[in-house]
């Protein structure tokens, strides 16, 4: 089965430079193909590209979501008969709408071993707010429809300006994990685990919740077998209410602190666990647990994470609380 992998992104976000990071990082022992669709007479990047050891199909003079859905379709056939490749990269025009390419790979699933995997859109952090202006349409379309979002230029970005950036990524596109730590803090095959969605550490933790109730809920039958009476067990859903939030809010360890120790005295919250970055530029892990909690350096991630479970807990509470309102 064929992965393929739409990276898309506006004109001069930075689309090439992410695809060789991950090249060179997390696609080692694939055998890839990139297909690229410049607008324009010239493919500027193939040359670049092709010192990778990567076959190029390129298809210039139009843009993949018009004049060339026909021959785009056509082209990743004869790639994919060709080639057989783990993993097809393509990357789009700069002015494509994501959700057009997305129906052509849609449309080759039915005839091909091959499934759409990531879809991946690069944004300028620097430039977001102005092309989002700019070009409503074609670059709004990009966001709305990619599972991760990946910022360039973050590290030249001021925190009001990454905050209001991804602020204005989420209300587009709640779903989308956003990527904000700068690329060359990170490793390639951190991304990818990101853009594959193995790592959804709201997910994650909530399965952990929901491991634990069903252990005490298997001791609870096994303490009375020998009760003839009825309980009613809730599923982990009807229990547990869970709040995630990704953000490149930076945090003063005490305050973090203060939060945790809040957290240990109150009996709605379950647990907690989260990856973010000192105000000091180091990256603080923490976890809590009811009666504990343990906070910790850490590795840079690919943006803020924060996960609470609990019962009865309020979203607009936790976010004035962790100063994200």
């Amino acid at each position: 089965m064929t992965k393929i992998d739409i990276i898309s992104g506006f004109l001069g976000a930075g689309k090439t430079t992410f695809i060789k990071k991950m090249i060179d990082e997390a696609f080692k022992g694939e055998q890839i193909v990139l297909i690229e669709n410049e607008f324009g007479e010239v493919g500027i990047d193939g040359g670049f590209l092709k010192d990778a050891g990567i076959q190029i199909t390129e298809m210039n003079s139009g843009c993949i979501c018009c004049s060339l859905v026909g021959d785009f379709g056509k082209n990743l056939n004869e790639v994919i008969t060709k080639y057989h490749p783990d993993r097809i990269l393509i990357e789009p025009s700069g002015v494509g709408k994501l959700s057009d390419v997305m129906k052509s790979v849609i449309d080759i699933e039915k005839e091909q071993p091959v499934k759409l995997n990531a879809l991946v859109t690069v944004v300028n952090a620097l430039k977001a707010s102005k092309q989002m202006k700019a070009f409503g349409e074609f670059f709004n379309n990009q966001i709305e429809y990619a599972t991760t979002v990946i910022l360039s230029r973050s590290q030249n970005a001021t925190p009001e300006q990454l905050e209001f950036c991804v602020k204005q990524i989420q209300a587009l596109n709640p779903k989308a994990s956003v990527i904000t730590t700068d690329w060359d803090a990170i490793k390639g095959e951190q991304i990818l685990k990101t853009m594959e969605g193995q790592d959804n550490l709201e997910m994650k933790v909530l399965a952990e919740a929901r491991h634990a109730q069903d252990e005490a809920e298997h001791h609870h039958h096994h303490d009375h077998d020998d009760h003839d009476h009825e309980h009613e067990h809730h599923h982990a859903d009807d229990v547990f209410t869970s709040w995630g939030k990704e953000t490149p809010h930076k945090f003063e360890r005490a305050k973090l602190e203060e939060i945790l120790k809040q957290f240990v005295e109150d009996d709605k919250i379950l647990r907690s666990k989260g990856m973010v970055e000192g105000t000091d530029g180091k990256w603080i892990y923490f976890d809590m647990v009811p009666g504990e909690y343990e906070i910790r350096d850490g590795e840079p991630d690919y943006t803020g994470r924060i996960v609470v479970i609990g019962t009865d807990i309020h979203e607009h509470e936790l976010e004035e609380l962790f100063g994200l309102a």
